[in-house]
């Protein structure tokens, strides 16, 4: 069976979710070779094993911390070279996107971004994205080279499969580009305590109705009895409401939650293309003609201020 290069996201060893969903997007097309890199990247095989990873190809090296994106491509690079994959898998994160963009071109191979599926199919890997804002799904195969894709967060049910994984040392030459844009200072990002927006099973998502940065604390009081993470429209960013680190749209973050609960947000088609393909949307809106409601599984038309202290009232005393 051919095998597929799947890209180990991690910090210091910890394996995001992202990268255990590729595994089981991998095993459908071949056999997944998982390749780790950067400090703690052999402290990942056994969780890569659980799930399915065959192989696992470490590479440590200050390079990974200290510059950009560009010698995460030469290891990649070196990874396709010594494995011949019949696909290179990547998650679909800003970093990501630009690794898969980088290495196709590298390879001269075609690329597929954003895809929220993926089947075998006779002339390689077959994958199923969502465009012009979701209105549409397409299946497309890269016809030239090896098929670079990267897969949105939460398209796929995260499955073990043990397997004893054979992990060796990839080696790596990297190139005089790889230190050309050096890191010089990092700043933490301050922990809010609940999930990463794009990996979120649940999304709780405010809008203009919201009507200002105070009024968002009902909007995290509902995240919080969900264990959700918190968003907000591109109206409420632009009005300084809340961060756009948390918007979700066409300029700010794409999600496909399990559940995407849309509070006093209307439904323009900019926000629509960051959230539509969540597998259940329910929204809260007074306007009964608010576009949001052509899209949604489950809509309540009343007033956010009422309805959204009372679902959190509700859940907080189901879950006691």
């Amino acid at each position: 069976m051919a095998e597929v290069l799947v890209y180990v996201d991690h910090v210091d060893g910890a394996v995001r979710k992202p990268t255990l969903e590729l595994l089981t997007l991998a095993r459908r097309v071949g056999e997944p070779v998982a390749v780790a890199l950067g400090a703690g990247a052999a402290d990942t095989a056994a969780v890569l094993g659980e799930h399915g990873a065959v192989k696992v190809l470490t590479h440590d090296a200050s390079e990974y911390a200290d510059y950009l994106v560009v010698p995460k491509v030469d290891a990649l690079q070196a990874a396709v070279e010594t494995v011949s994959p019949a696909a290179v898998l990547v998650p679909s994160s800003a970093e990501g996107k630009e690794i898969a963009a980088r290495l196709a071109l590298r390879i001269g191979s075609g690329i597929i971004t954003d895809a929220v599926d993926l089947e075998a199919g006779e002339a390689g890997p077959v994958a199923t994205q969502s465009v012009f804002a979701a209105s549409f799904t397409t299946k497309s195969r890269v016809s030239k080279g090896t098929p670079v894709i990267t897969v949105k967060p939460n398209s796929a049910a995260v499955e073990a499969a043990p397997v004893d994984a054979a992990v060796s040392e990839l080696s790596v030459t990297f190139s005089a580009q790889a230190t050309g844009t050096k890191v010089t200072g990092r700043t933490p990002r301050e922990s809010t305590g609940r999930p990463e927006l794009t990996e979120a099973a649940i999304v709780v998502s405010g809008g203009r109705g919201v009507n200002g940065s105070d009024n968002f604390a009902i909007i995290e009081a509902l995240a919080d009895s969900l264990g959700a993470a918190v968003g907000a429209s591109r109206a409420a960013v632009d009005a300084g409401w809340y961060p756009h680190t948390n918007q979700v749209g066409q300029t700010g973050k794409s999600v496909s939650p399990q559940l995407y609960i849309a509070n006093g947000i209307s439904g323009a088609i900019q926000h629509r293309a960051g959230m539509q393909t969540s597998k259940t949307i329910v929204a809260v809106n007074k306007d009964a003609e608010a576009p949001i409601f052509d899209l949604v599984d489950y809509g309540v038309v009343g007033d956010l201020f009422d309805v959204v202290p009372a679902l959190t009232e509700e859940i907080n005393t189901r879950k006691g």
